[in-house]
């Protein structure tokens, strides 16, 4: 089982394999690496998907300390060193747009191009705050979990009753304490709105019109970047590359192949490298 080991931390990822362009993705807050199934079967052997878990999530394993999104871009950075990836296009959804910004901000060097998901760049909201303090402290509760896990699968998932079994299954199997210390990463971050200018490499932005990220900000992520595409899709809510893979994966496909990110070359014998 594959992991890469940060000073802290030991990140699970999975590797498709393959020579094509290298496409690192980092999956939505509660979720894990496994909901990028579509992407992996659909964007494969194409490109080289490479799916990993953020700390608090999956099967990466970490000392349950607090961290933020700044040091899971790093994470993010450790897994590229692990597989001696010296350049790689780097993406995520929600959570993970996040954590590909940060990862953009801190090494220019290492990503060829974003692909953001259901994401933005701003700080959580009064609302956003109040509400998600509610949600965890009733979490906490054993009785009000499980409608907790309900609401909150149909907010992200929509009507698709498969996919939302399966997350609320996972959800109430979760540690409470393990959902707290993710979530002050996500309620705690940062706006990177006026450092957006520094990112410079070609990015994709795909929002989905039912997301819980307003228009109005993804139109300003777009807006803000240098070098960016915009693509909504249409009646979809968060999870929008499981709900809607076709639409999502034709939207990639097209976007990197555009890039004509030359093969893969294997830097980890290079002096200096991570």
């Amino acid at each position: 089982m594959p992991f890469a080991r940060a000073i802290d931390a030991e990140i699970h990822y999975e590797d498709s394999g393959g020579e094509g362009p290298v496409v690192l993705l980092g999956h939505e807050f509660l979720m894990d690496r496994t909901m990028f199934a579509s992407q992996q079967a659909a964007l494969t052997p194409d490109f080289r998907i490479v799916t990993w878990d953020a700390r608090g999530h999956g099967r990466t394993r970490d000392e349950g300390l607090p961290f933020t999104y700044w040091t899971s871009a790093r994470d993010a950075l450790t897994v590229l060193d692990q597989l001696g990836v010296e350049r790689a296009v780097v993406g995520g959804i929600s959570q993970g747009g996040f954590i590909a910004l940060r990862t953009a901000l801190l090494a220019p060097d290492r990503v060829s191009a974003l692909v953001l998901l259901a994401s933005e760049a701003h700080e959580p909201t009064t609302a956003e705050l109040t509400n998600a303090r509610k949600f965890l402290d009733k979490w906490y509760e054993d009785g009000p979990r499980p409608a907790l896990a309900e609401y909150l699968a149909r907010w992200l998932i929509g009507d698709d009753d498969w996919y939302r079994a399966v997350w609320v299954k996972r959800w109430l199997a979760r540690d409470p304490n393990a959902t707290e210390v993710a979530a002050g990463a996500l309620l705690n971050r940062d706006s990177v709105l006026d450092r957006l200018p520094e990112i410079t490499c070609p990015t994709l932005v795909i929002h989905p019109t039912r997301s819980g990220v307003p228009r109005s900000h993804a139109r300003e992520l777009a807006d803000r970047l240098p070098n960016a595409r915009y693509v909504e899709i249409e009646g979809a809510r968060q999870t929008v590359n499981m709900t809607h893979p076709v639409a999502v994966n034709t939207a990639v496909r097209e976007f990197i192949r555009d890039l004509a990110i030359p093969p893969v070359r294997d830097f980890s014998a290079r002096p200096g490298s991570r």
